[in-house]
């Protein structure tokens, strides 16, 4: 890679509140300080209890014991320094908080969860079962579990970067129950009154006179058929409470959420609403104006216990959350939610999983939430692109969907949910994602995330129980050998690495280095014309007198193709001027002009990728 000039970046200033949550209806608003952002965040996502794990025996259904499960602790210096090498302004630590698993505990006075209502052996990290308390697998010491993740959100501030972790406000496990809640907190469905559906301060929905029973298929055998004492088919619920995907049946299906419960926000059985709707003028209006419009109503229950949550974690010194299935609860708690948790602390970040475009805008705008995935639209568009489903440039429609809020819409390539890209059911090689994650991160003001061991090529093939492979288990302890290899024994060194997968890495740094760039933290795009072949696409960052061109080759063949700049393109380009590559190792391309047009022509290689730039335009900043 060529040597570059670095130009910093331009930071913008925000306010850092501090403050206590409490379980009544009021909430306290500190003094701010100030505190800097990074203006294009890049998230890296880990799933805790897999990144430190160095055993390898990964035995279907396996035991922490036989399979091995990793701790607050392995995230040193060297393994942050490591995350932080790949542009991460952000780690968002994946099944922090204490949620249903297969393990006996009760040593610690925390209840057995019983395998028939948990999914998987070291279980889902969505299915909340202590909001108050972390994953007792993630400590050494299991007593001073809350201080192992302290200090783990200490070590990850010593090295400039902010934590992350989920709420998850649309379901809790269907065995929720909280031992550590502080003092005067009660729990979820402590008061509720189980003889009726639904009640506007009911945490739960319930199926009135029927007991739950739990779901069965012919396909699927509890802990892959190994034998626990608790593993009878039987879970006493009594009444049965809607499951957590909103089916209401009293015996769910086993592709329901079984082993979850709904939460209730006042939204009725029947859809209608028993809380104040937002007036349209608070669109445009700030956190401030939302805070205050909640202040003086009476709301459902639930909402004030996730916000006593979610203030309770900020004063443990994380710096924001990412909301599961956000769009499967009002806006309107959003907006009560999210502007609390401002006046809190205004940088808190926040980000929402959205699925349906339809939605974006209210989230963002009513809801107040700073960012949301680009799935549907953007990521789905690139899937396509890359497995050679449709042209290159489609993108640019998908993108366009989204250009008024396209600053608000997170960019990614892999997370929990999606296929690796070098499973067989995505891509089958790691290496067609570098075309996607250069155009993925370089087309907009769009923040990143990462997944870990993406960087690698992890292919998600390990068959660790329930699910199916493809994407790296969310559900079962297991080990990741790409990343694994990456780790090397805890030296986080990249001592086992193949070549290829060292180059692989060194591009995805490369390519999140770019993020001091001006143009393309905060630059406007705009699609250049690219003549030669649909498997290239092209865009140009526009900053002020800063311009930078991308052009990425999503086939596994090289291409030429010749760019034909617009007039505003050009304004830039003195005749014959010479453009040089930030990315690859690209030779200088020669920008001819005349009256008429101002062009140029380039060869990229088999999935490669260029960023040029006027060499001495850059120098002379």
């Amino acid at each position: 890679m060529k040597k570059r000039v670095y130009i910093p970046l331009l930071l913008s200033s925000l306010l850092l509140g501090q403050g206590c949550s409490d379980d009544d209806k009021n909430t306290a608003v500190n003094p701010a300080v100030a505190q800097t952002e990074p203006v294009k965040p890049v998230v890296y996502q880990v799933f805790t209890r897999l990144f430190g794990n160095t055993k390898t025996a990964n035995i279907p259904w396996g035991t922490k014991e036989q399979n091995g499960v990793g701790k607050f602790a392995d995230f040193n210096d060297a393994a942050l320094q490591g995350i932080k090498e790949l542009g991460t302004t952000h780690v968002w630590y994946t099944g922090v908080l204490h949620h249903a698993l297969v393990g006996d505990y009760t040593e610690y006075g925390i209840n057995q969860d019983d395998p028939d209502v948990v999914k998987g052996r070291a279980g889902s990290p969505y299915a909340i079962k202590d909001y108050y308390d972390v994953n007792p697998d993630l400590a050494i010491n299991v007593t001073n579990r809350l201080e192992e993740f302290s200090a783990l959100i200490e070590r990850t501030h010593a090295q400039g970067m902010k934590v992350i972790i989920d709420i998850v406000p649309n379901h809790v496990a269907r065995n929720y129950h909280s031992t550590a809640k502080p003092k005067g907190v009660k729990d979820f469905g402590e008061d509720d009154d189980t003889s009726v559906e639904y009640a506007r301060d009911n945490n739960f929905y319930y199926v009135t006179g029927q007991s739950f029973a739990v779901p069965t298929s012919v396909h699927y055998q509890v802990l892959g058929g190994n034998a626990h004492p608790l593993a009878d088919g039987k879970f006493n619920e009594t009444p049965a409470k809607w499951t957590g995907n909103g089916a209401r049946a009293p015996k769910p299906d086993i592709n329901d959420w079984y082993e979850t419960v709904k939460v209730n926000y006042g939204v009725k059985p029947d859809g209608s609403y028993d809380f104040p709707t937002l007036p349209k003028a608070l669109e445009n209006q700030d956190y401030r104006a939302h805070y205050a419009f909640w202040q003086d109503k009476a709301l459902p229950n639930s909402w004030y216990k996730f916000r006593n949550i979610a203030l309770y974690w900020l004063d443990k010194g994380v710096d924001g959350f990412r909301y599961d299935m956000a769009e499967m609860v009002p806006v309107e708690f959003w907006s009560f939610l999210n502007s609390s948790i401002k006046m809190h602390k205004p940088d808190a970040f926040l980000l929402a999983e959205v699925y349906n475009p339809l939605m974006y805008r209210a989230y963002i705008h009513q809801g107040k939430m700073d960012y949301l995935y680009d799935k549907v639209g953007f990521y789905d568009t690139l899937k396509a692109i890359m497995q050679n489903k449709q042209p290159a440039n489609t993108l640019f429609s998908a993108q366009q969907q989204v250009a008024d809020i396209e600053q608000h819409m997170l960019h990614f390539l892999e997370n929990h949910d999606e296929q690796r890209i070098a499973s067989p059911d995505f891509a089958g090689d790691a290496a067609w994602g570098k075309p996607a994650m250069v155009v993925s991160h370089l087309i907009s003001r769009s923040p990143t995330l990462l997944y870990f061991g993406q960087d690698v090529g992890e292919d998600g093939s390990e068959n660790a129980g329930f699910g199916t492979a493809t994407r790296t288990s969310i559900f079962d302890y297991i080990g990741v050998p790409a990343h694994q290899a990456w780790m090397n024994n805890g030296k986080f060194d990249g001592g086992q690495l193949t070549t290829e997968q060292v180059q692989l890495r060194q591009y995805y740094i490369s390519i999140m280095a770019l993020n001091d760039l001006p143009a393309i933290v905060a630059g406007d795009m705009s699609p250049l014309m690219v003549t030669g072949s649909d498997s290239v696409i092209g865009f140009a960052r526009t900053l002020g007198q800063q311009s930078l061109w991308v052009l990425s080759n999503f086939s596994q063949q090289a291409q030429t193709v010749t760019v034909t700049l617009t007039p505003e393109q050009a304004t830039t380009f003195k005749a014959n001027s010479t453009l040089h590559d930030l990315l690859e190792t690209h030779n200088a391309v020669l920008v001819s002009a005349d009256q008429q047009n101002t062009t140029f022509t380039l060869t990229l290689d088999a999935l490669g990728s260029a960023v040029l730039t006027n060499k001495a335009e850059n120098e002379s900043q």
